[in-house]
């Protein structure tokens, strides 16, 4: 009877590490797909949205953003964190949104850092 036991217990672990494989295999395979489609985007900003998951118009969308200034971004985030406070009455879904409102935040100040760098780089190419 142990014998048998210890055969269904291995062929269950094979059967797991083969599906764990597979999909660490399958999740490589779409990450390295997502990341060339991104860099055939040719933009600086590919990078951020790589890093944080998220593209631009999600992040937009997440903080109701329509320009990308800092005073909006900080704002609107400021005001998802405290109205979903746990003493204020909010629960633990809505935590888990405003830290993806977080990385919306993060992920458009890294964009504006972007974009003032640009502008940087065209102001002293124009006066060459």
């Amino acid at each position: 009877m142990a014998k048998y036991l210890v055969q269904i217990i291995a062929i269950g672990v094979q059967v797991v590490g083969r599906a764990f494989a597979w999909g660490l295999a399958q999740e490589f395979a779409t990450s390295r797909a997502a990341t060339e489609a991104w860099g055939d985007a040719g933009h600086q900003g590919t990078a951020a949205s790589i890093l944080f998951g998220l593209s631009l118009q999600e992040a937009q969308q997440i903080l109701s953003v329509s320009m990308l200034s800092p005073e909006e971004v900080q704002k609107n985030h400021g005001h998802l964190f405290n109205a979903n406070d746990k003493p204020v009455g909010g629960c633990f879904f809505l935590r888990s949104k405003v830290a993806l409102a977080g990385r919306a935040k993060e992920h458009l100040e890294k964009e504006l850092k972007i974009q003032a760098q640009e502008d940087r780089e065209k102001g002293q190419n124009s006066k060459t």
